[in-house]
């Protein structure tokens, strides 16, 4: 009988990238790449695993950006006009490298793999969100939300009504799409600061998911360390990230990834081909542009990019076997020294971003298909589970107040608040306190209402925390900084339209045809929060 409890936790998020107005914009790219590498891979890996009655249980969650992305038509239609390109460039590639074995059996691999997520994505008709709900449906996943924008909430607290406006919306806007209400919430960048349990508590949620320091140093320190979830005082479960487990996936240094046998993600076609020859698949400007078609190893660490070897998926689908074997005994040994410390079953928190598994790690759906199978078939220590039934099986827990934490750069909240973005946030303070006051006004006609609900979108769209993240790391930081300044013009003006009452209402269908996420948002979230709450 099994002693204690592995919780796989993927986090599955985009910022909202859909440009109608372009006829190309690279950066919804990011999407397709997603779909191709990650969620259909996923989905496939799902597939199998039940139809080979292998109980598995694994916590997701897909933020509202994204749900709204993956559902949406012009997307779709986008998507399958990228998948169709890849095809094409695979298909070319077996040809151009039919006198050169390896790279013939790379491109032949690579025609196959594209073949295979056409074939799923026709058969799910598009719709991978339906994909995902049937498998929280058949107790496979559990679903949970995250901020509505994937606004950094600690940054956002002095108005606490933007706040609950990135929660509530993301709330109702789950329930849309999956039919009952989220028992849980990653917090975007698992950020918290001291009482944000409130409002969580009160949109119905019934726990959240922190970073291992904001439960390690909570007041009392809490007698099991990471190894149980908490409660805070008005009885919001946290649970904690193990940072054993989540070190053998992302070091750097120890991490499976880095294995010299697995892809190099590096070191693409769409930079090494010959120019006339990739042009067709490359942006249409010209410029060179990531394809998906890598043909190198890692080789070893310090190699460079010009000295790799070639890329072999059979010998990494073996190492995906061998790292998931390791990982499986490593949580054996945990779980058996724990309980025997504990006198009870402790929960393991093995969170991750779920685009690390196929897109950044390519042979990552196949180390989780392992990890399954192996914790199935192969050990009776632990068991996967969700971590609501978690709490369901163990309702008691001691009560702590979790420390102010995120699992972003030395632990708190210096990566969204630094130099490179610090002029952002005036902007968002001045548009929030903004919004408050339109929603305590109110509407006097349909267009006002329409003005409204539109300001709130721009709000929370200005508010990503993506965009922060990207000026940090001082990658496509223009698109960061453009995206950010346009949600702000956009509230602005309908802002100052409302003021004069004199709304542009061909100007607002316009707006409300490109930002059109959250459909049934109601401006009314932003109602002003009294100090009784």
């Amino acid at each position: 009988m099994a002693i204690g409890y592995l919780a796989l936790v993927l986090h599955a998020h985009l910022p909202f990238v859909r440009h109608p107005e372009s006829d190309y914009v690279l950066e919804e790219e990011w999407l397709f790449e997603a779909i191709t590498e990650t969620y259909v891979p996923l989905l496939k890996m799902f597939e199998d695993l039940k139809r080979d009655g292998i109980g598995f249980k694994l916590t997701m969650s897909l933020t509202p950006p994204l749900i709204s992305m993956l559902r949406d038509p012009l997307l779709q239609e986008r998507y399958e006009a990228h998948l169709a390109k890849l095809q094409e460039l695979a298909e070319a590639e077996v040809v151009r490298n039919r006198h050169n074995s390896h790279l013939r059996y790379l491109a032949e691999h690579y025609t196959k793999e594209f073949s295979e997520v056409r074939g799923a994505w026709t058969r799910l008709q598009g719709d991978l969100i339906t994909a995902f709900r049937q498998f929280q449906e058949s107790d496979h996943l559990e679903i949970i939300t995250c901020g509505a924008t994937h606004g950094y909430l600690p940054l956002m607290k002095i108005h606490p009504e933007a706040v609950w406006a990135q929660i509530r919306v993301a709330c109702e806007h789950y329930e849309d799409h999956f039919g009952r209400p989220p028992r849980g919430i990653w917090l975007p960048e698992c950020a918290y600061y001291d009482g944000l349990e409130n409002l969580i508590a009160a949109a119905g949620l019934r726990y959240f998911l922190a970073d291992g320091h904001g439960v390690l140093y909570a007041r009392p320190r809490p007698r099991f360390s990471t190894y149980t979830p908490i409660f805070t005082e008005n009885g919001v479960a946290v649970f904690a990230r193990d940072h054993e487990s989540s070190q053998q996936v992302w070091s750097s240094e120890v991490g499976y990834p880095g294995s010299p046998e697995y892809r190099e993600f590096y070191k693409d076609l769409g930079w090494e081909a010959e120019y006339e020859y990739i042009k067709p698949y490359i942006m249409p400007n010209g410029q060179r542009k990531n394809t998906g078609i890598k043909y190198h190893k890692i080789t070893d660490l310090g190699v460079g990019l010009s000295d790799k070897e070639f890329y072999d998926p059979y010998w990494a689908k073996q190492k995906t076997a061998e790292h998931a074997g390791n990982f499986v005994f490593n949580r054996e040994r945990q779980v058996e020294y724990l309980y025997n410390i504990m006198q009870r079953p402790p929960i393991i928190v093995s969170p991750y971003d779920a685009e690390l598994f196929g897109h950044w790690w390519y042979e990552g759906p196949w180390f989780l298909d392992a990890l399954f199978r192996k914790t199935w078939f192969d050990q009776t220590i632990y068991e996967t589970i969700h971590l609501a039934e978690y709490l369901k099986r163990h309702p008691t827990n001691q009560v702590c107040k979790p420390a102010q934490s995120s699992w972003g750069y030395k632990g708190f909240h210096e990566y969204w608040l630094n130099h490179t973005n610090s002029w952002i946030y005036p902007h968002l303070h001045k548009a929030a306190e903004r919004m408050v006051e339109l929603a305590a006004r109110g509407a006097d006609n349909e267009l006002e209402q329409r003005a409204l609900n539109q300001a709130a979108r721009e709000l929370l769209l200005a508010q990503s925390s993506d965009w922060a993240f990207i000026m940090s790391t001082g990658t496509m930081v223009p698109y960061a900084v453009r995206r950010t300044q346009s949600h702000l013009v956009r509230f602005t003006k309908l802002y100052e339209d409302l003021q004069i009452g004199k709304v542009d209402a061909v100007w607002l269908e316009k707006v409300e045809a490109i930002d059109n996420v959250f459909p049934n948002i109601d401006y009314r979230v932003y109602q002003p929060i009294t100090p009784e709450g």
